[in-house]
């Protein structure tokens, strides 16, 4: 039976740290969210991307446990692959309304793009536009190394290669 190489090694521990890093972000924005779900809808409705009450209603009451929910799965390593792809859809999303949210805003006052700060309704108040989708980059890219890594060590649940090794 082969032994992993220390390169092999060391890339299981960056994706768990990836993983990690993730899924305690997830969690805790989450968590703030699920603390005030009135702010965070009228931080919902500042985006106007929505027009439904209901629909707005129910984002507001599901998202923020849909995140914590992802994060613990990257957590504990419960089906990593299908939530690091949830996890990057939902960046994806988040990093679409709140950069069409800063051209708004851009086009309807005088002020250098990057200059720009409102609460996205992330849960971490008040950012710089730019800080926040450099950010929001940065999880998507961490969500996809997760997604397409070879190897899932470090997981419960994971599919082990029929020679036995991970």
């Amino acid at each position: 039976m082969p032994r992993p190489s220390n390169c092999s090694k060391q890339s299981d521990y960056l994706i768990l740290l990836a993983r990690l890093i993730l899924g305690v972000v997830f969690v805790y924005l989450g968590c703030v969210k699920v603390a005030d779900p009135v702010g965070f809808l009228k931080m919902l409705r500042q985006f106007r991307l929505i027009e439904s009450s209901l629909l707005l209603n129910t984002i507001a009451s599901a998202l923020p446990w849909f995140e914590v929910i992802c994060g613990l799965l990257l957590i504990v390593g419960i089906k990593i692959r299908g939530t690091a792809l949830l996890v990057a859809g939902m960046l994806a999303g988040f990093t679409a309304a709140v950069a069409l949210r800063a051209i708004e805003i851009y086009n309807a006052e005088t002020i250098a793009f990057c200059a720009i700060r409102f609460d996205c309704g992330c849960g971490s108040g008040e950012v710089l536009i730019c800080q926040k989708i450099i950010e929001n980059s940065f999880l998507a890219m961490l969500a996809v190394a997760v997604l397409v890594a070879a190897n899932h060590r470090f997981c419960l649940f994971a599919r082990r290669s029929p020679a036995g090794q991970d």
